[in-house]
């Protein structure tokens, strides 16, 4: 409480460090509060502690070792910085991500004390950097930017998984990972800005060495071709410009702006106006860095042009900014538009406000020459208004403007000169004096007139103002000396005895030059032309075009100046440094996880699935879709492909379901053994055995990584492998249920064919095996037949809306023939009208990521009073959004949507007891959710529960031992993830009802689907 009023508790010391060694971890956390604050200025008894905090680093409570670390770290006492060292060095090992994250923390601490040490810390930082934990991630980066940020060779083998990981990282980390791996790409890739930059003259190679001819030739042939780890650091953060956080959002858009294509660089700038909503803090870094990407790009922001627009409730640097922002986009197209808007700000309340408005005006004037006469024209006005700094400002902006086209303008000069009574801002009067005196021939009545007022007004006026008369009477000597030669000397006698020594030597200067004696030099000649020489117009700029040599979004971009511990962005290699240096070793990787069931076993002795992402980060390079974000799961790419692969194989079972056989066997832990999988990869066996053209179309759709000839060896080959997959599967399936709670297709990404063995088996042999029927022992799952298939039909399109065209769907519960992770919809279409409708079609899709859909054949005519059904299939990805399509006829098209009931995203499964229970037990936990049901006991009769849950979903009827326990299984067309539905008795007239299922969500909405379903009468 003392330390926090801040007050002086440091006499209490011994009392309160004795307290450090308590069990209770809320005291001991106050006395490490207290430890942190006074351990410099009570060093000595500090070091009393020390002996405490060792122990408690091996705290059995990682909260307490990392607690303990924080502390240690923070006691800046030299003499412990080899007990920090050992500290750090064991924590960096600890088996809790949160600790090692504490021990990166300190890292930055410890080197900040001892400078020394950084051979070591660079040690334990690269050891960091191989970390897999999105936890520890952030903060080690922050640790290699404070202590080597040049030592990017320790980024190389991590960059892949670094940019995976991106996603998942806490939001501060992202923050840091983002600009360090911008200043990574700018020293690793070449510039993806200079596509046209390559095509050089040929001629000028003739008399090179036929190397270096065959280097240009091949440099000639591809302009720029991309490097796959710059276009994967450039994908992986696309996604993070969603993020609540201002910050990560603000440096997403430094990375694009710096690393990205410039065609490609148009994203950000929707999200950097979505931050203008949040605080004025966030509005004026966000802004300042838009005011300097506008000055580069206007096409980026102009379609936000009226985001810009300043509102009267933003402070006063934010409408500057905004009016900066305003004039960089303004062009041809918008200026009439801006003007109209700077007419409006020109009256605002806020003065400085609407000076700034007066100089953007004049920006505006200068940049687009066909309104620099209305401009001025507006400026001229404003001389008449009552605020004297509007007039003001404007007099100094009709200067300048009028010093780029001196030959014109004499009535506005004119104007100004009557001004110079009213007008009693230094800086305007003195731009008026300047005006006269630089076209004081144009107005040879008016200007000596002027020099005399000033003259009476000299030694009350502003010292700026002084230097300007005293000019104007320079300048009226040498081109009018018979009216001004006394009034001029008059004003350089008052000059000489200023107070202010500026005017004072001015004046001493300008009579020996002008007015000629015997002491007058040979400068004397030449005044005229010194006094009167033509000037060059003032270039009226940006104040933030100088600031695009800082990187965006940096404190050195903002205060515009090189602050402490800047990292400058290197320039562009022209040649990009070998990109294998990225390559990680996948097979030392391999050796310490495979995962049972999972592994592919066409190739027993090649193990490929690692523990982290970085496996998955040493395959980048091979396509664009294998280097999705860490974030995506490689399920969705599978889907999609066996999605495809079904689309373009036709309308036939046989292919679709052919193309289920291989992708079978990479998401077996999805699967959990099906056995309906089990015959398909049996069925699939003998189908490529019969015709190894179409096998092969298969094998290409299923994966890429599989090799692209196919033989009837391979075919046979193949089915001995997926026999033995089966007993593995057999052996193994306590294990296969650990495993699917991840999501593993993340790491099947290698790049390497795999080569397919050679049949060891006699043909004779492999028709023996192929008999043999596993499925029965193999699998606790078989997709069984509905158990009941509910007649309602739902509204797609109704007959007033669709001009006569009715629509409605179904759901059949049958099995997709388009695509097994497809749900079948049968869609019925009745003409009511008494003519023919024609040409009846779907059109544009508008569907949420990853969700597909294959549509029916188009219907040429429909009689009238006719009616006909066709079929549909669409994945919904295990989720309830709607699917938007258009159904369209000759003449019009109709937008409609099918949102799937909960129940119907489900196909049966027939299973036993014990595996029901099994596999319960498994999905316990986070898995599970349940709720209790009060209804009247004749609701709880057997058959009524089973024709409610079957009515609502697409379960299966599990058989149970017990009268008050019903059970039922299903599971996920998309991901094949189990639904288990139990309602238990209990006495009375109550029930529970449990869900287990790694779909949460949909097992959340299929609860309260049920629940009203099950408790009313």
């Amino acid at each position: 409480m003392m330390i926090a009023k801040g007050k002086n508790a440091s006499e209490l010391f011994p009392a309160v460090v004795k307290n450090v060694a308590s069990k209770n971890i809320e005291i001991k956390k106050l006395v490490y509060v207290y430890l942190v604050r006074y351990a410099e200025e009570q060093q000595d008894l500090a070091l009393l502690s020390i002996s405490t905090f060792q122990r408690a680093l091996k705290d059995p409570n990682q909260l307490i070792r990392a607690s303990a670390l924080r502390v240690l770290s923070s006691i800046r006492v030299p003499i412990i910085v080899p007990i920090m060292m050992l500290a750090i060095k064991e924590a960096s090992a600890d088996l809790s991500p949160y600790v090692r994250k504490n021990a990166a923390h300190a890292i930055q601490k410890l080197y900040s004390l001892d400078p020394e040490q950084k051979e070591m810390l660079i040690e334990i930082i690269e050891k960091l950097l191989k970390d897999k934990s999105t936890l520890v991630a952030g903060s080690v980066v922050m640790a290699f930017e404070e202590v080597c940020p040049d030592r990017i060779d320790l980024i190389h083998k991590n960059y892949r998984k670094l940019c995976n990981l991106l996603v998942d990282v806490e939001e501060w980390g992202q923050v840091v990972i983002i600009h360090m791996l911008t200043r990574y790409a700018r020293t690793q890739f070449v510039s993806p800005w200079r596509e046209g930059d390559v095509l050089e003259d040929n001629e000028k190679d003739f008399y090179d060495s036929d190397e270096e001819q065959k280097e240009k030739a091949d440099k000639r042939k591809r302009p720029y071709a991309m490097d796959p780890d710059h276009r994967l650091l450039i994908r992986n953060t696309k996604p993070l410009l969603q993020s609540r956080n201002a910050a990560v959002v603000m440096a997403v858009a430094q990375l694009y702006w710096h690393i990205a294509p410039k065609s490609e660089a148009g994203i950000i700038s929707k999200s950097l106006v979505r931050l203008l909503r949040s605080s004025r803090e966030v509005q004026y870094i966000v802004l300042q860095n838009i005011a300097t990407m506008s000055i580069q790009r206007k096409g980026m922001f102009e379609p936000y042009l009226k985001s810009f627009y300043v509102r009267s409730t933003d402070p006063t640097m934010i409408k500057i900014l905004k009016l900066e922002i305003l004039t960089n986009l303004a062009n041809e197209a918008n200026i009439s538009t801006l003007l109209r808007e700077f007419q409006t700000y020109v009256k605002s309340q806020d003065k400085q406000f609407a000076a700034a408005t007066i100089q953007t005006i004049g920006r505006c004037a200068t940049s687009i020459t066909e309104v620099s006469d209305t401009c001025l024209n507006g400026l001229v006005c404003l001389l008449s208004n009552r605020d004297e700094i509007v007039v003001a400002e404007s007099v100094v902006v009709i200067k300048k403007l009028l010093q780029m086209q001196p030959m014109q303008h004499g009535e506005i000069i004119k104007h100004m000169a009557k001004l110079l009574d009213s007008i009693t801002v230094p800086v305007a009067r003195a731009s008026i004096l300047w005006l006269i005196g630089e076209n004081c021939e144009r107005v040879p009545k008016i200007a000596p007139d002027v020099l005399r007022k000033t003259a009476k007004s000299f030694t009350s006026e502003d010292d700026l103002v002084k230097l300007q008369i005293l000019n104007l009477g320079a300048k009226l000597y040498l081109t009018n000396s018979k009216q001004t030669k006394l009034l001029t000397q008059y004003i350089l006698n008052l000059g000489k005895y200023d107070q202010n020594y500026d005017i004072r030597d001015r004046t001493r200067f300008i009579r020996q030059l002008i007015v000629p004696n015997e002491k007058s030099g040979a400068l004397s000649k030449y005044a005229k032309k010194i006094f009167l020489a033509q000037k060059p117009a003032p270039l009226l700029e940006s104040p933030f075009k100088d600031r695009d040599h800082f990187q965006l979004g940096t404190l050195s971009h903002t205060l515009n100046t090189k602050a402490t511990g800047y990292l400058e962005l290197s320039n562009w290699p022209e040649v990009a440094p070998d990109p294998s240096v990225r390559n990680v070793e996948v097979i030392e990787l391999a050796k310490e996880w495979t995962p049972a069931g999972k592994a592919k076993k066409e190739n027993p002795d090649k193990k490929f699935y690692s523990e982290s992402e970085e496996e998955e980060d040493s395959s980048e390079s091979s396509s664009d879709s294998e280097s999705e974000s860490g974030s995506e799961s490689g399920e969705d790419e599978e889907d999609d492909r066996s999605g495809d692969s079904a689309e373009d194989s036709g309308e036939s079972g046989s292919e679709p379901e052919a193309g289920k056989g291989r992708a079978a066997t990479r998401s077996r832990a999805r699967g959990r053994g099906d056995s309906k999988d089990v015959d398909k990869e049996k069925e699939n066996s003998k189908t490529s055995e019969s015709s190894s053209g179409e096998s092969s179309s298969i094998e290409e759709s299923s994966s890429d990584s599989e090799s692209e000839s196919e033989s009837e060896s391979e075919s046979e080959s193949r089915k001995v492998t997926k026999e033995k997959e089966k007993k593995t599967k057999q052996e193994r399936n306590p294990l296969t249920k650990d495993v699917s709670l991840l999501d593993l297709d993340d790491f099947n990404l290698v790049s390497t064919p795999v080569a397919l063995p050679t049949p060891a088996l006699s043909p004779s042999l492999i028709a023996d095996l192929e008999g043999l029927n596993l499925s029965a022992t193999s699998s606790v799952i078989s997709v069984s037949t509905p158990v009941f298939v509910p007649g309602k039909t739902h509204v797609l399109l109704h007959r007033m809306s669709g001009k006569g065209l009715a629509a409605h769907y179904f759901f059949p519960r049958q099995p997709c023939i388009f695509g097994d992770k497809m749900v079948s919809v049968q869609i019925t279409l009745n003409n009511t009208t008494d003519q023919k409708i024609e040409n009846i079609h779907v059109g544009g899709k508008k569907l949420p990521m990853g969700m597909q859909m294959h549509v029916f054949n188009p219907i040429e005519s429909l009689e009238p009073a006719g009616s006909i059904t066709v079929s549909m299939g669409i994945d919904f990805c295990d989720s309830t959004q709607t699917a938007s399509f258009q159904l369209c006829t000759k003449d019009d098209c109709f937008s409609v949507n099918i949102q799937p009931p909960v129940g119907e995203l489900l196909l049966p499964v027939a299973m036993s007891e014990k595996d029901f229970k099994k596999e319960q037990g498994m999905l316990s936990g986070m898995n599970e959710t349940s709720t209790t049901i009060i209804a009247a006991p004749q609701n709880f009769a057997s058959s009524v529960i089973l024709q409610k849950i079957v009515n609502v979903a697409n379960v299966g009827v599990v058989p149970s031992g017990q009268d008050n326990i019903h059970r039922f299984a299903a599971k996920t067309v998309h991901s094949g993830s189990l639904m288990l539905v139990t309602v238990e008795l209990k006495e009375g007239s109550t029930a529970q009802l449990i869900i287990n299922t790694e779909k949460t969500v949909i097992g959340s909405v299929l609860l309260r689907e049920l629940k009203p379903v099950l408790s009313q009468g």
